[in-house]
């Protein structure tokens, strides 16, 4: 999101579109009864990893406690990878301008030169505000997020107690 300026735009009431630096996640809970709330991870860019994995739990833990927070998160996170759900294509709900759902976990054959291989992968889908980013932009976005996925590793607890400061 940092890198992607949609996607720190927020849709007022007003049909007013404002722009952030620092900016929120939304992140879809599951309530009792079909029931659907937002847990918000406030300043969500400025958290190291620790911090971010912290908050989330304890908000997530919060809004399905019954907390409701303001929503004023950019994008929303979905999944029902806990269903084993692998592909879905969530709506967007102002004032977010985009929903990203995650599918769960599973195992494709990808083709490598002349032989397929199985691989873990995950299906992502972006959905868009028209009013805020077109296809290109929004498909750079998702191409980015694919990227990071596909780089990232959780280091150890003692990376982690040394690198606490650092985001």
């Amino acid at each position: 999101m940092e890198k992607h300026a949609p996607f720190r735009r927020l849709i007022l009431e007003d049909d007013q579109i404002v722009q952030n630096d620092d900016f929120d996640l939304g992140v879809a809970v599951a309530l009792e009864g079909d029931r659907l709330a937002t847990a918000v991870i406030t300043t969500a860019n400025q958290k190291n990893w620790l911090e971010f994995v912290s908050t989330y739990n304890e908000t997530v833990a919060a809004t399905r406690g019954g907390r409701v927070d303001a929503m004023n998160a950019p994008v929303v996170i979905t999944s029902l990878g806990a269903f084993e759900v692998k592909a879905g294509a969530p709506i967007v709900v102002p004032p977010s301008v985009g929903t990203l759902f995650v599918g769960t976990a599973h195992r494709e054959l990808i083709s490598n030169k002349n032989k397929n291989e199985s691989a873990e992968v995950i299906t992502l889908s972006l959905t868009f505000d028209h009013r805020v980013v077109n296809g290109a932009g929004a498909a750079a976005f998702a191409n980015e997020i694919k990227k990071q996925i596909e780089k990232f590793k959780i280091r150890s607890a003692n990376m982690h107690a040394a690198s606490a400061d650092k985001r």
